[in-house]
């Protein structure tokens, strides 16, 4: 069965959890703990909470990935219920009648989305209403498949947000998507990369962001090794999968030729020709390929890309 990051799947004791990588390691998915029954509801897991949760109720879930070198969840195959896929949830809230406010924002921005030349077929919808545990406060969380979809639906968010269709974040859903993040910049750096990506914007109120899976999915066969935390200063020498999961920056190194970020904090976080500071984790391959790791855990603490020398122009390059 084919799994993506960004699906959900839940297992026969009813936890729910958010594929992280789509290729299955020892029987199992690499995801991570969103949802647990509490209370007789779902509750929202956050990372230390998740932890705890599956070390205290079911430990056999955590897991320690020796392709990925890291510590995080993972479920059996011969224990997941169901799968849930984002794509399938466009299908259904198009060809159904909304049944909040949450879902009419998402089907009027699927709709907009698709009249100017975005491919329906190439948007899905994950987080809370992908299982449709959504409420008044919740966010709208769209995966694009694919480059061309990714940049067409990104360009239009910037053409609506000129037109008032659709409104920037404002000052507290800045704050809010920052402290979300747990990120190791400041907040003033962390809006100032975050303003010219154009995957974030609102819409009658509710915050939506738009994230890349790029097709095909780019599997690492591993198992790799990391080596330690490292700090370095390198140009951007290629950014065409900035967006990707993970993100993937081509740098002009005498070392190391490559730095991804397995967190969505710094997609997109850099053009080419850029000179950035990166820290994070060294990584090396079987074949003695290294690379640079941001996102080597779920909140990536004290790791980040940080722009230091910024190009002319306000927006990324639509590189694709």
């Amino acid at each position: 069965m084919n799994y993506q990051p960004r699906d959900f799947i839940e297992t026969h004791d009813g936890l729910i959890f958010a594929v992280v990588d789509g290729l299955p390691e020892d029987d199992r998915v690499l995801c991570f703990l969103r949802y647990a029954p509490i209370g007789g509801k779902l509750a929202k897991m956050g990372t230390d909470q998740a932890n705890a949760y599956l070390q205290s109720r079911a430990p056999r879930y955590l897991f320690l990935s020796e392709r990925l070198d890291a510590r995080l969840h993972a479920v059996p195959l011969a224990d997941i219920r169901r799968h849930y896929r984002p794509r399938e949830r466009v299908r259904e809230l198009l060809n159904s009648e909304p049944r909040d406010e949450i879902e009419r924002k998402a089907v009027s921005l699927l709709q907009k989305f698709g009249a100017l030349g975005v491919e329906i077929g190439r948007i899905g919808l994950t987080g809370s209403l992908l299982i449709g545990v959504q409420t008044p406060k919740s966010d709208l969380d769209f995966v694009i498949y694919g480059r061309k979809a990714f940049f067409e639906a990104r360009d239009i968010v910037g053409r609506l947000i000129g037109s008032g269709e659709l409104q920037e974040l404002n000052d507290a859903a800045w704050r809010d998507a920052y402290d979300r993040r747990g990120c190791a910049l400041g907040f003033e750096e962390f809006l100032r990369h975050e303003r010219r990506k154009l995957n974030k914007a609102m819409i009658g109120g509710t915050k939506f962001d738009i994230t890349l899976i790029a097709e095909p999915l780019s599997m690492e066969s591993g198992p790799v090794r990391k080596l330690g935390p490292i700090l370095i200063r390198a140009e951007v020498a290629d950014a065409a999968c900035a967006f990707d999961y993970p993100a993937r920056y081509r740098l002009n190194h005498a070392e190391f030729a490559e730095a991804v970020s397995f967190t969505h904090t710094y997609a997109g976080q850099a053009l080419a020709g850029e000179t950035v500071e990166i820290s994070g984790l060294l990584e090396e391959s079987p074949s003695g390929k290294r690379r640079i790791v941001v996102g080597s855990s779920r909140e990536a603490s004290g790791e980040y890309i940080k722009v230091v020398s910024w190009a002319n122009s306000p927006h990324p390059d639509r590189q694709t």
